[in-house]
């Protein structure tokens, strides 16, 4: 019997925030939107990938997530479809607040150092998020056929670790900028990892970011661009 092809998944995060500008938590909240940067990113990602075929377009609930997607799903004609699976982490009573006041925290060394024994305070659990995202791409992945996925820092960075076998507790050395690409190629149990937070194509673009990878909680701004 031949093999099935694998499915690719495109795993897009979404653009720089109203919320990434101001270096808050955002979690998920529906009034963060696409700063002025985030929205040129969205229009550079049109630009990427317009010339891709995609048998399916999906976001994360959340409004930043779709307004990355926007452009590209227009040109393409393609509808955006909601996948609850890869919502944000539900950070719970730290949603909204500064991050350099939550680094502070007794709780942010073991977010750091044990994310897998970490649950927010009235959230989610690392481990909890994980789960539910890998089973939500599981759903969606079409033998043969490549998938645009738009969603958030650490949530892909979770999907990434777990298609490839990398313990959550290492997760965080894995860097998802703002509205960048990672490809994983899907056949059954197993993975291969082709691309991973390419921002190339957004080196034109002019922003900064916190720059601070202690501050990478919910993926962080990205880095600094001159």
């Amino acid at each position: 019997m031949r093999a099935q092809k694998p499915a690719t998944i495109y795993l897009l995060r979404h653009g720089h925030s109203t919320a990434n500008a101001k270096s808050v938590l955002a979690g998920r909240d529906f009034k963060v939107s696409l700063s002025s940067t985030g929205k040129k990113q969205a229009l550079a990602v049109q630009a990427e990938l317009r010339g891709k075929v995609f048998a399916k377009i999906y976001s994360s609930p959340l409004p930043r997530c779709i307004q990355t997607l926007e452009p590209l799903a227009t040109s393409l004609n393609k509808e955006i479809e909601i996948l609850d699976g890869v919502i944000e982490m539900e950070y719970g009573d730290w949603s909204g607040k500064k991050l350099a006041l939550l680094s502070r925290t007794k709780l942010w060394k073991s977010i750091q150092t044990r994310p897998s024994l970490v649950r927010f305070p009235n959230g989610e659990s690392f481990l909890e998020m994980q789960n539910r995202a890998l089973e939500a791409v599981r759903s969606i992945a079409l033998p043969g056929q490549t998938i645009l996925l738009s969603s958030h820092g650490d949530v892909i960075k979770a999907i990434v670790a777990g298609f490839v076998g990398l313990n959550l507790d290492n997760f965080q050395s894995l860097a998802i900028d703002p509205a960048s690409i990672s490809i994983i190629d899907l056949s059954g149990d197993s993975a291969r990892l082709r691309l991973l937070n390419n921002t190339d194509f957004l080196n034109d673009l002019k922003f900064t970011g916190n720059g601070n990878p202690n501050l990478s909680l919910g993926g962080g701004s990205g880095a600094s661009r001159e």
